[in-house]
């Protein structure tokens, strides 16, 4: 059933009835794992906590967890299951050796995720080179997207608090790379972050920024190749201001809150200004315009930003906002 190669068994498909394993569908993570050599890059990255007589590698052990994650776990217990599969997973660390390894890493801090951050930076450029003409950089220009996500705490954990959903858990802030219309979006940074942080954090945005351009080839870390998209939580001066800050120089689209100053300009635009809206994929959105406002709104920030808004006929039953005009939706 098995061969052992590196940090995993190798699977050999078999179909004579024998030697059958639940979660089959995980041998493709595991395969994923070896072909890009993340297994052995967090295993010599974290080579300084593995104490000289411990059974369980520490790079190994972390790569499980994650494993265990993908496959529906949500805490260190769950690293069960994949112990559950020694055909696929090999040999899995038991549960009281897991918690004092993550004890130990946490004891560490930064040091611990600074040497996790550059595995998974070096093995990102690795698998982009495998990718070839599908890797997400194909074009010429990288696109990292921030967003805040909630994630619900059902009993009481560190920094779980309510948040501004009227829930009660955590609100990181996830840094996403583009693979365009045919793909997803790539994780390659995450802020964690209390329940009740704000969404219009500057500072929190450009530490997630700094994360997710660390993760980058060093060529798309700075300068207009890469572009920083983000919501209206993005839409603050001193973020924008750090964007286009003298030698970092990166492209960005930030969204930006509709306020009453927005809204009287918008009033003013006329009919004329407005040009029909077009989807990314060249086709005009139905019911939907855009125009770029003009004069001395955007008074003390950076040079060169260009405000566009859009209106749009809103969906049945939608209820109209105070900056919105003429029965449009103003985004």
């Amino acid at each position: 059933m098995k061969k052992p190669t590196g940090s995993y068994p190798h699977v050999r498909v078999q179909g004579d009835g024998r030697a059958v394993v639940s979660q089959a569908g995980s041998v493709l993570l595991v395969e994923t794992v070896r072909k890009s050599g993340l297994d052995q890059a967090i295993s010599a990255a974290l080579a300084p906590w593995r104490k000289p007589r411990a059974v369980h590698d520490a790079g190994k052990v972390v790569v499980d967890l994650a494993l265990a994650v993908a496959l529906g776990g949500d805490c260190l217990a769950d690293i069960a299951l994949p112990r559950s599969e020694p055909a696929i997973f090999g040999s899995v660390a038991s549960d009281p050796t897991v918690s004092r390894l993550i004890d130990t890493l946490a004891s560490s801090g930064e040091k611990t995720l600074t040497a996790i951050r550059a595995a998974r930076s070096e093995v990102r450029r690795h698998v982009w080179k495998l990718a070839g003409d599908r890797a997400p950089d194909t074009g010429g220009q990288v696109t990292v997207d921030l967003d805040g996500v909630l994630v619900l705490a059902h009993s009481d954990k560190q920094d779980a608090a309510p948040t501004w959903k009227k829930t009660y858990g955590h609100h990181p802030l996830i840094g996403f790379v583009d693979h365009g219309p045919e793909g997803t979006g790539e994780p390659v940074a995450a802020l964690l972050r209390p329940g009740n942080a704000g969404s219009n954090t500057a500072a929190d945005h450009i530490t997630a920024t700094r994360l997710a351009l660390a993760q980058l080839p060093k060529k798309y870390r700075r300068g207009r190749r890469n572009l920083i998209r983000c919501d209206s939580a993005g839409g603050t001066l001193e973020f924008v201001s750090w964007l286009t800050q003298r030698g970092r120089w990166l492209s960005y689209s930030v969204g930006m809150v509709i306020t009453e100053a927005i809204h009287q300009y918008v009033l003013q635009v006329p009919a004329s200004a407005w040009t029909p809206a077009v989807e990314p994929d060249g086709e005009v959105r139905d019911g939907a315009w855009v125009a770029e406002l003009t004069g001395n709104l955007l008074d003390g920030w950076p040079q060169g930003m260009r405000p566009v808004v859009r209106k749009e006929r809103p969906h049945v039953g939608a209820q109209l906002r105070i900056t919105d005009a003429n029965g449009m939706r103003i985004t």
